[in-house]
């Protein structure tokens, strides 16, 4: 099981290029976070990051099991 406080860190510091979305098992959206990043000159990034910090922001007021709950979704959607 993945660690929700580790994913809200990665997504907080690293979550424009998509380390967040790696960590928790969803390469592909992985993968678009720090291909169009990069392709865009960081520029795209900085909306990246923005979701990101949501996405950690509502990761640290889950529990363990809704957190589970919404990668597993996530995972399969």
């Amino acid at each position: 099981m993945k660690s929700r406080t580790t994913a809200a860190i990665l997504a907080i510091l690293l979550g424009a290029y998509g380390a967040h979305k790696f960590y928790i098992g969803q390469m592909k959206q992985g993968w678009i976070y720090l291909i169009v990043t990069i392709v865009t000159c960081f520029a795209a990034g900085i909306v990246f990051w923005i979701l990101a910090l949501l996405d950690g922001i509502k990761w640290l007021q889950m529990t363990d099991e809704e957190f589970a709950a919404s990668i597993e979704a996530g995972s399969q959607a």
